[in-house]
């Protein structure tokens, strides 16, 4: 009969193991819990955890016998060397000899008194692990584990009870199987909680990162920067964390926060998905469904012939008025002509290309182009450029208008408004705010909400400078050519000194090189020159 006050107490451990199971969310220390607990329940000398896997075998994933000093898988470090354990046999037979295969086949717990002496099992193999080692493996106890679906996910099995007073190793008692299979029911619960977890987990990320890999298929422009973006946030988040010194000596961020910075970077973009791709990929001013510079050099030839006809029309009547020594002054007129329409062209095409600025004169030269009149389809005289292609070639900056600006802007308010959306658990609730935070400035003169420095968390921050870093080196858009990690760090040192960009996390950036960790990891090598960094405007060392 056994002890009440041992019962009391091993009901109590039951109770205590429970709990903790509930809470525990690292899955190897959530198996290795399960098996300790079971030993101490059962004061057994060793035991072996397996789970079932999705090709009907058994895997080990715990290992412990405490006379001989094993201790493999969980938290350990140490590999088990063993094979899965074949639930059934090549022929697709049960294999029923083995205890733990049996275990599942039948569903039922499996309590063998001395291996030695039980029929129907094989045992060669743990009679060939005692010759080598000198053990005795005596009594077994096996017990299936299912979710709350009945369906079997795992298997634990105790070896060797041992006698709590007199440490003689005994069969496994029908209270201690109890306690043991109540054990096993409430591990498969924690077990199957964190595997729903897990599953859970991996299908929001999975699915993230389509919504991101989306985004960037649809533009070849910004392939690429939906990935690229939360690896800089988290090395600039990583390194403000690290900081023992400084405005970042206690700012702290735990592993979920870091988490949910993590997937806030990742859809900081995901509201362009409903920007329509002419204006993302937008690669020159005259660009729509094509570009219409062709448009414009067809315009230009049909001038110069239209002259060159023209002034065949007037040398012809020069000639019945009987003044031939004109013809020659004439063809020099022409060509000249046809030279600076020659140069027009040039100039157009080149406005029509985006840069940081265009200076009025140019604008204005635009616009007396956009004066010569040349007859159309119909052989009417019409203006050269319409208003349309005026209003596009004179974009001061990039080859963007107003309109299309405002367009593109508007992916941040679709960003915030489709994330604000979704029913975050407590641990993602920041995202909506870190994710669309990477618009706004420290002076309050930003996009959506013109939010200043004190109004923003310290990680949506973070957002801006990544989001801005990754644009300036990318090698990606249509409107640039991919900038060297010195002049991208002098720009970003202007935005600094502009109040677009928090100062301080800005001298973190420089001071602790992140800005070269990235690089190494995502520019090419042309992009990595020397970085004096005394000439990066604003920096504070």
């Amino acid at each position: 009969m056994s002890d009440p006050s041992t019962t009391l107490e091993n009901i109590a451990k039951l109770n205590q193991i429970g709990v903790a199971l509930s809470s525990e969310r690292d899955n190897k220390r959530l198996l290795e819990m399960i098996l300790l607990g079971a030993k101490e329940i059962a004061n057994a000398d060793g035991g072996t955890l397996y789970t079932v896997t999705d090709d009907d075998k058994l895997k080990f994933e715990i290992m412990r016998t405490d006379s001989l000093n094993i201790a493999m898988g969980g938290t350990t470090g140490k590999d088990i060397p063993f094979p899965a354990l074949a639930i059934y046999r090549d022929d697709g037979t049960p294999n029923t000899s083995m205890v733990a295969a049996n275990a599942v086949i039948n569903d039922r717990t499996v309590n063998i008194a001395d291996a030695y002496e039980a029929e129907g099992f094989d045992f060669s193999g743990t009679r060939k692990f005692d010759e080598n080692t000198g053990y005795r493996s005596k009594s077994f106890l096996t017990i299936p584990m299912k979710n709350h679906e009945k369906e079997i996910i795992g298997v634990l099995q105790l070896l060797n009870s041992k006698d709590r007073k007199t440490g003689e190793v005994v069969a496994f008692s029908a209270e201690v199987q109890q306690l043991v299979e109540s054990l096993a029911s409430q591990a498969a619960v924690a077990m199957t909680n964190q595997n729903l977890i897990e599953g859970l987990k991996a299908l929001f990320e999975s699915f993230i990162t389509l919504i991101a890999d989306a985004i960037d298929e649809k533009s070849p422009y910004t392939g690429g920067h939906c990935r690229r973006v939360p690896e800089m946030a988290m090395m600039l988040g990583n390194t403000a964390v690290r900081a023992t010194t400084g405005p970042f000596k206690d700012f702290t961020m735990s592993e979920k926060e870091l988490y949910e910075l993590r997937i806030a970077a990742w859809l900081h973009d995901c509201g362009k998905v409903t920007t329509p791709e002419y204006v993302v990929d937008k690669a020159t001013k005259l660009s729509t469904i094509f570009d219409r510079i062709e448009l414009i050099d067809t315009r230009f030839e049909l001038l110069k012939n239209q002259a060159e006809v023209e002034m065949l029309r007037q040398q012809v009547e020069v000639l019945k008025k009987g003044h031939p020594d004109r013809i020659k002054s004439m063809d020099v007129q022409l060509r000249a002509h046809k030279e600076q329409l020659d140069n027009d062209r040039e100039f157009i095409r080149n406005a029509n290309i985006g840069g940081e600025f265009m200076t009025p004169e140019h604008q204005e030269r635009v616009k007396q182009i956009a004066n010569y009149k040349y007859r159309n389809e119909d052989g009417e005289l019409a203006p050269f450029l319409s208003e349309n292609e005026v209003y596009n070639l004179n974009i001061a900056r990039g080859t963007l208008t107003n309109e299309e600006r405002q367009v593109i802007n508007n992916h941040i308010v679709v960003t915030i408004n489709m994330l604000e959306s979704l029913p975050y658990p407590k641990a993602l609730r920041k995202v909506p705010e870190y994710a669309g935070g990477h618009h706004e400035r420290m002076d309050g003169k930003g996009y959506p909400r013109g939010l200043t420095r004190e109004q923003m968390s310290i990680p949506a921050r973070i957002m801006g400078i990544a989001d801005i870093f990754e644009a300036l080196t990318a090698r990606d858009r249509p409107y640039k050519k991919a900038k060297t990690l010195s002049e991208s760090l002098f720009i970003l040192g202007k935005m600094k000194l502009d109040n677009h960009v928090d100062p301080d996390l800005f001298d973190l950036f420089i001071r602790e090189k992140v800005y070269l960790e990235y690089a190494n990891q995502f520019l090419e090598p042309d992009q990595i020159d020397e970085v004096d960094e005394s000439k990066i405007p604003g920096y504070t060392p």
